[in-house]
């Protein structure tokens, strides 16, 4: 309960340090047939090796010292001229308190910040859960950077994101910086940035004990430890989390093959920091997770995991620098269905059995003392990805025939500089990065499972490229108002799932295009924000993108037939294929506020978006069309009182109508939820704690199948239990 959207300058959105004392002195620390793919037994081994880098807990000996040294867990501060930018962080305080403990839920706290479902990770299918902004639409691969302690988080192979991985009671805080071409965080930045700080000691307490039982049998346990050892500290959280799962397909459309779909999703993360010395800290971070769910019909289970491991030393002080290197695993299966339009029988139409990914990179940056008003950030960073789908397709009286394996390479190489001015009330900030990319060793291979000649063979070229990208923004504070102007240029690779792996939804079929270009984005912004009041802030930012070569999945013709790519697609089912369109043109106003007094605390924020695609060639019957799954309009608001442990928050979200498909036929109806939670003590720390999610059971419409058959999001979900604080 508390606060759920902060506008702060950048300087002031890091965690508290951690308080310790050491001797005295007080110190702040704020593959097919089912092989295992080599390139994840040699990721999990270097995963391993990265593990046993020493803790806090086997440092050595803390010499005596009287001197304060700051040791936060935090990497490089954000520079001053973030400032010129539209900027929402969502505090801890929200993050711990949010009713379906989820973070794909609290971040939409931030009005346009969209998955390309509405469902949540409980019920989606794992591939529609990318994140983006500011109404570019989307393909389900993220047009937004999401970073966990300067760690890029989106799949390595499809660029969605793992929800399950995050327990959001292990982070500080989650900073969203809406617009494009963040130079400094890193490539990908195309719609904006999400920035995710893990907790420090003072922020996630000692230890946290919670376990709460809800509707249809779901029960949510989890717990978060720290402690200070010597001149550092380790934290602790873990998370699991099953149910019996809702019927996805709503009522007047549900037949005798569907049925609830169950979830069991579990995570931990390790986190330890050590003081070095001279300002200088070590970071070391393990995590892992394991996601597992049902899509409401037979042979529709799908299974994800994943391991993380990334050390980082951050340098601060006079010329403060920062060296980090990361490796994530994940390995990825699914199985897919074909349902007659009665709904009475349903057959395995695709099994995706197996789909590793490994992503492996680091950065390194410096930030010279320049003085004289001007903070300097340079530095370049990599990341490699690789990942294939294998599958078994076309199957007849419920068995497999063809098995196809398809995947490859990318990588990504740059250099960026950032430099913020300030004199007076001014801020000026300038920032821009090169990056050299490459995608090869991609691949399609497709063969009959019995004797038979290779029905496909193909080895697509290596492509390169180099992409020059930037922003220019500025930022003047006269009293309580400040005005803000910014314009930036962003860029996005394709992933390998968009190049090289079909996929279907229900009927539907997509196939995949491993000539895509990347993508690009030109943008601009003018905001206004107003501080009338100490503890009021009122925030506008009106803005303008174009999305260049929009990756989009086109509609190219109705079944049935046999089509390239795909195979058989029946008569309820349609075709489309991965194009680049000319662009998607988006514009917008986006509102947020915060008030608090006390133990109340208001916020809200609104997201009013005009979008259309720019369309020609094979793609012109989506001229001027919208964008599918974009709403006009989006709101959110949480009012939330607390005192000590006791505490009640309630949060209203409105999404409004969008289309499901590209050729705007499926509308999703617009939906209002409300979400709650209460927390009553009840002694020695312990704490009753109920939370119920879409409490009038509002339909929350998620897709649309070809013959119009409608999935439904979360419907009311209630949970009762029990957290205990030492």
């Amino acid at each position: 309960m508390g606060q759920s959207l902060t506008e702060t300058s950048p300087r002031d959105d890091s965690p508290t340090p951690t308080h310790c004392r050491v001797n005295g002195a007080p110190r702040r620390s704020g593959h097919a047939g089912g092989m295992a793919d080599p390139a994840i037994l040699k990721g999990r081994g270097l995963l391993l090796a990265i593990a046993f880098i020493p803790l806090p807990a086997f440092a050595q000996k803390t010499p005596p010292a009287t001197d304060e040294i700051v040791v936060t867990g935090r990497g490089l501060d954000a520079p001053p001229g973030e400032a010129a930018y539209d900027v929402v962080t969502i505090d801890r305080d929200r993050l711990a308190d949010n009713a379906s403990n989820r973070l794909e839920d609290v971040l939409r706290d931030a009005a346009g910040l969209a998955q390309f479902r509405r469902s949540d990770s409980s019920s989606a299918h794992p591939t529609s859960q990318g994140i983006s902004l500011r109404g570019l639409g989307g393909n389900a691969s993220s047009r937004a950077l999401l970073l966990l302690d300067g760690v890029p988080q989106t799949d390595p192979f499809g660029g969605w994101v793992a929800f399950p991985a995050y327990l959001p009671e292990r982070l500080a805080s989650a900073r969203i910086v809406r617009g494009g071409g963040s130079g400094y965080a890193g490539p990908g930045a195309l719609a904006g940035t999400i920035e995710l700080t893990s907790g420090a000691p003072s922020d996630l307490g000692p230890l946290q004990l919670a376990a709460a039982y809800g509707s249809r049998d779901s029960v949510d346990a989890t717990a978060v430890g720290s402690a200070t050892l010597g001149s550092g500290f380790v934290t602790l959280a873990a998370q699991y989390g099953q149910g019996d799962g809702f019927i996805p397909t709503v009522e007047e459309d549900r037949g005798p093959v569907d049925r609830a779909a169950p979830y069991k999703q579990a995570s931990v993360a390790l986190r330890g920091v050590v003081d070095l010395g001279g300002g200088a800290e070590l970071q070391t971070n393990v995590s892992a997770f394991s996601d597992r769910r049902d899509r409401g019909v037979d042979f529709t289970q799908v299974k994800s995991d994943g391991a993380d491991a990334s050390v980082r030393i951050v340098k601060r002080g006079g010329w403060g620098w920062s060296a980090l290197a990361y490796l994530q695993t994940r390995q990825f299966a699914s199985g897919f269905a074909s349902i007659n339009d009665t709904r009475t029988t349903v057959t395995p139409s695709l099994n995706q059995y197996d789909v590793p990914a490994t992503g492996i990179g680091g950065r390194i940056e410096i930030a010279p003392s320049v003085g004289g008003g001007v903070t300097l950030r340079l530095g370049s960073d990599i990341r490699r990805v690789s990942g294939r789908t294998q599958e078994l397709y076309t199957y007849v009286a419920g068995q497999p025939t063809r098995q196809r394996v398809a995947g490859g390479d990318s990588l990504t190489f740059g250099g960026f500089a950032d430099a913020s001015y300030e004199v007076g009330g001014l801020t000026l900030n300038a920032g821009g990065r090169l990056d050299r990319w490459t995608i090869s060793n991609g691949s399609l291979v497709e063969r009959p499972l019995g004797a038979g000649a290779t029905l496909t063979d193909s080895l697509f070229p290596n492509r390169s490229g180099t992409e020059a990208t930037g922003r220019l923004g500025a930022a003047y504070a006269a009293g309580p108002v400040t005005l803000r102007a910014a314009a930036y240029r962003g860029w996005r690779l394709p992933t390998l799932n968009e190049l090289y792996r079909p996929f279907r939804v229900g009927a539907d079929a997509t196939a995949a295009n491993a000539a895509l270009d990347p993508e690009h984005m030109w943008g601009g912004e003018l905001g206004l924000d107003v501080r009338p009041l100490p503890n009021l802030v009122l925030r506008a930012t009106g803005y303008w993108n174009r999305l260049d070569s929009a990756i989009a999945n086109v509609t190219i013709a109705n079944g049935p037939g046999t089509f390239p790519g795909v195979g058989f697609v029946s008569a309820a089912g349609v075709y489309r294929v991965r194009q680049n369109l000319d662009a998607v043109e988006a514009k917008g106003l986006e509102l947020d506020g915060r008030w608090s007094r006390g133990p109340l605390s208001l916020s809200a924020s609104y997201a009013y978006i005009d979008a259309h695609v720019d369309a020609s060639g094979i793609s012109a019957p989506l001229d001027g069309l919208r964008p599918a799954q974009t709403a006009k309009h989006q709101g959110s608001a949480t009012a939330a009182w607390r005192r000590g442990d006791a505490g009640i928050s309630l949060t209203a979200r409105y999404a409004g109508p969008q289309f499901e498909d590209d050729q705007n036929t499926r509308t999703l109806a617009g939906a209002f939820t409300l979400d709650g939670t209460i927390a009553v003590p009840v002694a020695g720390g312990l704490i009753a704690e109920a939370r119920g999610v879409n409490l009038f059971d509002e339909r929350v419409e998620a897709g649309i199948s070809g013959p119009g058959v409608v999935e439904r999001a979360t419907p009311r979900t209630l949970w009762f239990g029990f957290r205990y604080r030492l």
